[in-house]
């Protein structure tokens, strides 16, 4: 039974991040400094687009810490604003970032995926709430971001994403922060509201939720099952299913 055990955690927890290691080696890289940041095309002009849009996006992180990690910010738009504005949680100066990126831009090289998306009435509806949580982040100073286990910037969203749980809507297993209790609780809702997690500091955790689905934290790695989109979540790989 132990030996099970032991191969089904190597199975899991290593062989992905080997994996998404082997991957890293294969790509061709150069200073990520130096990357293209430029837009990827994920959203609309926003003079041409009257409507209020929320956006939450994810990407591989700098260098080689995007073996394990992805980056995730929020983008939001006012109705009938003429320009987005984009949140970023980083290691630099004050950690929160606003408008210092392009919005739909790529992070340093690699090209960010949707996590959420809302348009109209539902997005109007949520941006009084990301702004105010924005406003009042427990973790605004210089020297609040730590990198692993948290708070970085996939704690930040998943705070805002917890204050607006009509997002319905999980970051990535790759996000690790993202189960650092933000809040101080280590027994709490899961952001979506639909479901609870355990939480050792960031570094373990128990996750069981509708929307987050089935989740194992170790050390930041997550591991789990999506039942209501059947996938599998991996370490450093991320979602692997439909």
């Amino acid at each position: 039974m132990l030996e099970f055990a032991f191969l089904a955690f190597v199975l899991v927890f290593f062989v992905p991040i080997a994996v998404s290691a082997t991957l890293y080696v294969t790509r061709s890289r150069g200073d990520w400094r130096l990357a293209d940041r430029s837009s990827v095309g994920l959203l609309p002009a926003a003079a041409d687009h009257s409507d209020a849009i929320v956006r939450v996006f994810s990407a591989r992180t700098v260098s080689w810490r995007g073996i394990v990690a992805t980056h995730s910010w929020i983008v939001i738009k006012d109705a009938d604003g003429r320009a987005y504005h984009r949140f970023d949680y980083t290691a630099w100066g004050e950690p929160i970032w606003v408008d210092r990126f392009v919005p739909d831009g790529r992070w340093f090289g690699s090209a960010p995926e949707v996590i959420f998306a809302a348009d109209g009435p539902a997005a109007e509806h949520m941006i009084p709430r990301i702004r105010e949580t924005i406003r009042t982040y427990r973790y605004a100073n210089p020297g609040d971001y730590r990198a692993w286990p948290g708070p970085n910037s996939n704690t930040f969203v998943a705070a805002v994403m917890s204050a607006v749980p009509e997002m319905r809507a999980s970051l990535p297993a790759t996000a690790i922060g993202k189960d650092f209790p933000y809040d101080e609780r280590w027994v709490a809702l899961t952001p979506s509201g639909t479901g609870f997690r355990i939480n050792l500091g960031g570094y373990f955790g128990l996750t069981l939720g509708w929307i987050e689905g089935f989740e194992i934290n170790i050390l930041g790695a997550v591991a789990g099952v999506d039942v209501r989109r059947p996938a599998l979540k991996l370490p450093a790989l991320g979602r692997v299913g439909f």
